[in-house]
This record gives C-alpha cells, sequence and structure tokens, in this order.
C-alpha cells in the first residue's frame, strides 16, 4: 500500500505542480508577491495531498519564536518536503536555490519573478559575493531568507555537513538567524519514490540575535540544529513512525 500511495501521491504532486506553474503565468504582470503567495498556496496543496493520499500529516512547533521583519532562516535539509512546507510559515520568504534552477522553463522563470537569491556554485567566492548583494537588497524588503546550511540533502541521522555559506551571510548581512530542525526525512527519504505515512516534526529553535562573530554563530547554529533534530527523529522513531 505504501507503493501504490506514493506512486499515487508522486503522480498528483506534479500534475498539480502543473497546473499551478500555469495558473501561475498572469502574475508575471504583477508585484512579486504575487507568485509568493500562488507558491504558498501550492505548498498548501502539496501537504494536503500527503495527509490525504500519503497519511504524512506535520506539526510545527515554536512558531511563535518567528521574531517580526527581515531574518536569516538556516534550517535542516533531509528531504524535497521543506522545499515547499516551510513557505506558509512565513509572510515573505525567499530562498536561496542553485543558479540551475532557474533555467528550468516557466518553474525558473517564475522563481526569478518571486526575486529568489541564486547562487552559481561555479562561480566560487564571487558567487557568495553575489549572493549577499542580492539577499541584502530583499532582507531590505523585510523578507525571511530561507537558506539550507548543509547545501543538499543529508539523509536523516546523518553526520552534519555545514558550509560556511551561511556563517558568511549572517556576518554581512547584520540580522538575526532562526534555526529549525526537522525530521522529513524519516518520511519522505531523498532518492526514493516512498512517501511514508506518520508526521513530520518541524521545530522552529529560539533566535540567534545579529552581531557575533563568525565561528561563534557558526558552532552555535550547529549546536542548535543538531541535537534538536535527533531529538525529533527519537521521537518519530519511538512512535513506531520510522519506516525507512
Amino acid at each position: 500500500m505504501i507503493v501504490l500511495r506514493s506512486i499515487a501521491f508522486n503522480v498528483l504532486f506534479y500534475v498539480g505542480t502543473f497546473v499551478y506553474l500555469i495558473a501561475a503565468l498572469p502574475t508575471f504582470f504583477m508585484r512579486y508577491t504575487a507568485i509568493v503567495e500562488v507558491a504558498k498556496s501550492w505548498a498548501r496543496f502539496n501537504l494536503m495531498l500527503l495527509r490525504v493520499v500519503v497519511g504524512l500529516d506535520y506539526e510545527i512547533r515554536g512558531r511563535e519564536k518567528i521574531p517580526p521583519g527581515a531574518v536569516l532562516v538556516a534550517a535542516k535539509h533531509q528531504s524535497a518536503w521543506e522545499t515547499f512546507a516551510l513557505l506558509p510559515l512565513f509572510p515573505n520568504p525567499v530562498f536561496i536555490l542553485k543558479r540551475e534552477l532557474q533555467w528550468i522553463p516557466i518553474f525558473g522563470w517564475l522563481t526569478i519573478k518571486g526575486r529568489m537569491v541564486p547562487v552559481d556554485r561555479r562561480k566560487g567566492a564571487k558567487a557568495l559575493v553575489a549572493m549577499v548583494e542580492r539577499a541584502r537588497i530583499e532582507l531590505a524588503l523585510n523578507r525571511q531568507l530561507i537558506i539550507f546550511p548543509e547545501g543538499t540533502r543529508r539523509p536523516a541521522g546523518a553526520d552534519p555537513a555545514y558550509k560556511q555559506g551561511v556563517a558568511h551571510l549572517y556576518v554581512a548581512e547584520g540580522v538575526p538567524c532562526v534555526p529549525i530542525a526537522l525530521n522529513s526525512g524519516l518520511f519522505w527519504p531523498r532518492r526514493s519514490v516512498r512517501r511514508h505515512p506518520g508526521k513530520v516534526l518541524v521545530e522552529i529553535l529560539d533566535p540567534i540575535p545579529a552581531g557575533l562573530a563568525r565561528e561563534e554563530f557558526f558552532q552555535r547554529l550547529q549546536a542548535a540544529i543538531e541535537p534538536a533534530t535527533a531529538r525529533l527523529i527519537a521521537e518519530a522513531k519511538a512512535r513506531g513512525t520510522d519506516k525507512t
């Protein structure tokens, strides 16, 4: 049943995404906030599909810890789930994403319209400079800048592999950072078509204030996210929902 439900969800996910992409085309003639709202609606649709088709729900803890205005959001990255599920949490979210994603027809164009911040990893240090400059512009609009500090998905329980880019952004932009722990990889494992029933747990942790030294921030971020993530994974396993 898990395989059949997973296949059904995957089909509906891609069909729904295509419909949303077409429906979003008129936003090219509107303010960027229009496509952001469409993206939030798409995220809620996907979360509903997961609940109804797969039996996968979610729980957000600590919403009240999100400060108003411009912040840097550093989230654990275990699956594709958080690439859409985090969107509705914030009033004006913006993702840092790989430059190659903006080459995808329609989808990529809409990320440009939504003012997402691209990173061209081939350019090394120059990419960091460009990212900081673009991020500063978006933060000036009181946006919430979402970054995955490890750069790519890591299996649930894998050793952390944080990159210095998040610390570079934190120091350069001078805004608070909101760490986020989660256990989505237990239910939506990377490189797998399976989507497992259960409940994804997401915990918004205490914000890290602006103004810390780079290394102090870097260590504090990992010290916040990693134990919380391990705790959420253990909680899911205790419930008997780890089916990976």
